[in-house]
């Protein structure tokens, strides 16, 4: 499987930083069972939510957006993301199907 790293996808980060624009970068650390996107897979968020580029898909990237946001509010550096089948709230974020992903976001500059 291609990874959906879009080649650009550091220099867009690096285009609204120029831009006084705080950016997180989000990179998938491990995956367990059924997983839409493979380790490695990369997505920039911006203060305002906008983002590029892709860490899984649906639910977990609307948290992984919400997380980042959050991130910067509170002026943290990084924070590892986990969801699994076992976090109550694993309906909610789409991993019902068994599988499991890890998220390392990161404030970059």
């Amino acid at each position: 499987m291609k990874s959906l790293f879009k080649e650009n996808i550091l220099e867009e980060a690096n285009t609204w930083i120029k831009s006084n624009q705080k950016v997180v970068l989000a990179t998938v650390i491990q995956t367990w069972g059924s997983s839409p996107l493979q380790v490695g897979s990369k997505m920039i968020v911006n203060e305002k939510g906008i983002f590029s580029g892709s860490v899984s898909g649906g639910c977990v990237e609307s948290s992984v957006i919400s997380e980042s946001i959050e991130l910067i509010k509170k002026n943290s550096k990084f924070k590892k993301l986990e969801f699994e089948v076992s976090n109550e709230n694993a309906w909610d974020v789409g991993l019902a199907c068994g599988g499991e992903i890890k998220i390392f976001i990161e404030q970059i500059n």
